[in-house]
This record gives C-alpha cells, structure tokens and sequence, in this order.
C-alpha cells in the first residue's frame, strides 16, 4: 500500500537518513549526538559564569547559494552559514556556544548530506555544537536540484562583558582582519557581474585564474573568526568589533560606534585580494559602491585601546600576517565614516 505522504512526493523516511547521518558524524561525542532527532537540542551552560546573558542571532546563505546548485557543489555552504551566524555573536563579545541549521529541499538527496558535511566542518571552526535542526522536503515549493539553507546560533557572555557602542572611544585605534574573500554578501550584483553582463558561467576559466573555474573561485567559504576573537575578549583588549557583513563599511562600522563618534580609515594600508581586483575589472564600480556592498578583504574590525595595539597584532599576527592598523576612531563631524586613499 502507497504511503499517502510519498503519493504527495515526500519520502517519509529521508529525514530520519538525515538525523541518523548526523549522529553517525558525531558518534564520538555521546553528548552532541544524543541532541540529534529530539524534540529540541539541549545546552548545560558552562560553569564559572557570574551573571550569564545568552546571545543569539541568525542568518542565511542568500544567492551563493544559486552558485552552489549550478555547479554542483554543496560542501562550502554550510561554513557559510555557520560563519554569518558565529561572526556575528563575536561581534557582541559573545563566546559561540551552539548551532541549529535549517535545510528546505524539494528532494533530500546526497546534496543534503554534503550541505551538512560543511555544516559541521563549520560548527569545528566556530567551536560551537550542533544541537539540532530541521531538513524539510517540500517537493511543490521547491525544484529536486534547489534547496535554501539557514542557521541559528548562541553564544554567552558575562553581561558586563558584552561589546557596547559606549566602550569605544575617540583615539581607539581600528584594525581589520582579513577575510577570506567575498563572503556571503553581495552575490545578486556578483551574478549580474559575471554572469548577466559578461556571460560567464560555473565553468569559465579567467585569464586572471586559467586553473581554475570561476564558481568555484566565487564560492570560497566565509572566514570563520572565534580562533582570533575569543582570546582577545578573555583578555579584554578590544572595545569594539563590527562584522563587515551586507552593507560593507558604510553599514557595518558605524553600529559598534556611539553617536558622536566616527571611522577613519585608510584605505591604502592592505592590499585588496585579487577578487576584488576580478570584480572591479568587470563590473566597473564606484569606489564607493564597493564599500557599500562587500567587505574589500577585511571581514572583522577591531576598535582597540592604542595602548593594547601591539599586544593584539602580536596575538594575531602569531602564526601569519593576517591583522593590520587601518585607521582610528575620532570625533564626528559629518558621517559616520570617513575614507582615505584607494585612488579616491
């Protein structure tokens, strides 16, 4: 006798394959895996703690993930997502703790699997657990090859301890951290770019990359800090941190600043990656614009005391050259943030 359910096109039995493959993932820790296919994910907040607060944010992968169905490849996305989501607790001066995804499909196939490959990869980066989630096939909502991808995430904190505008101060110095390339923002102007205006495709091979295909150069995942991030806020050396997410400088720096204050920044103190150079070449964009839009090789910026700058270059500088001075917090006189150098 058919199943009324998969007369309708959902194979009842896919999602306990997604929650078994989880578990079978992180078999070798009885306490993560015991979360997996419950009602809800259980978290023991850490002992040490005086007065607790939980931070919780969430977010998606967007267009990106366009690329990924066109090309096939499922395994970057989900450190995106749980990227968008850790990188921004950091900001708030939140220690990551867990993560619950959320996939939607219109047939959960081995592309699940691989989403969730990613996912977990990303929850080891972030140092977060994954505690649960929710894989839902919905054949009329979606084609067989689509599927959306979201994530949740919580971190703690000392309440004291939280990254408020008001901690920042007019001489802090700003220092970025690279990114990883583009992220997770801007990719419907990216599509248009590459693929709308000049005709490219998944498979195009640059003269700039002529050993590599441009999706796959496109869908390099978001950098994922809490390995530089929470030993700087154990130690409080920062005073602030903006996450340059969607909105790119213009948006982002001016939420970790209180009202009287603004960002100078000079725009000639690192080297841009080259898919930025790759974006300027074929798109052609105002300086401004790109600003605007995407994070132009730094994904974290710090606001530090001058007096802990050399202690927290040291810490991130360790192992490779990836912190850098770009600027400094002073007093507001017009906007928010101000630019300096880049052919302005």
């Amino acid at each position: 006798m058919v199943n009324p359910y998969e007369a309708a096109g959902v194979n009842v039995n896919s999602g306990y394959e997604v929650s078994n493959f989880v578990k079978s993932n992180l078999a070798k820790d009885k306490a993560k895996s015991s979360n997996i296919g419950n009602f809800g994910g259980v978290y023991e907040i850490p002992e040490g703690y005086r007065h607790p607060v939980l931070v919780s944010g969430n977010d998606g992968v967007g267009t990106k993930l366009l690329l990924s169905i066109e090309g096939k490849k499922y395994d970057t996305v989900g450190i995106d997502c749980v990227a968008m989501c850790v990188n921004d607790l950091l900001a708030q001066g939140a220690k990551p703790q867990y993560f619950l995804d959320y996939i939607a499909t219109g047939k959960i196939d081995s592309k699940i699997k691989k989403v969730l490959k990613g996912i977990l990869f990303g929850c080891e980066l972030g140092q977060v657990d994954l505690v649960g989630g929710e894989t839902a096939e919905m054949p009329d909502m979606y084609s067989e090859a689509d599927y959306d991808l979201a994530g949740f995430a919580v971190g703690i904190a000392e309440k004291d301890d939280l990254l408020v505008k008001e901690q920042v101060n007019s001489g802090d110095t700003l220092i970025g951290i690279r990114s990883s390339g583009l992220h997770s923002n801007g990719f419907s102007l990216i599509r248009k770019i590459f693929f709308k205006d000049n005709h490219f495709n998944y498979e195009t091979h640059l003269e700039e990359y002529p050993d590599e295909r441009l999706g796959d150069l496109l869908l390099e995942p978001t950098r994922i800090y809490t390995q530089e991030i929470v030993p700087l806020l154990d130690d409080k050396l920062v005073n602030g941190i903006s996450h340059i997410t969607g909105g790119g400088f213009y948006e982002n720096i001016p939420r970790m600043l209180p009202d009287d204050l603004a960002a100078s920044i000079d725009l000639d103190t690192w080297e841009l990656p080259e898919i930025f150079k790759l974006v300027q070449k074929y798109g052609q964009l105002e300086l401004a614009d790109r600003y605007h839009i995407f994070n132009m090789g730094v994904g974290m910026i710090l606001a530090v005391d001058p007096k802990n700058v050399s202690n927290v270059l040291k810490k991130l500088n360790t192992h490779e050259r990836q912190a850098f001075e770009i600027g400094e917090v002073v007093k507001r006189q017009d906007q928010p943030l101000m630019l300096e150098g880049g052919n302005l």
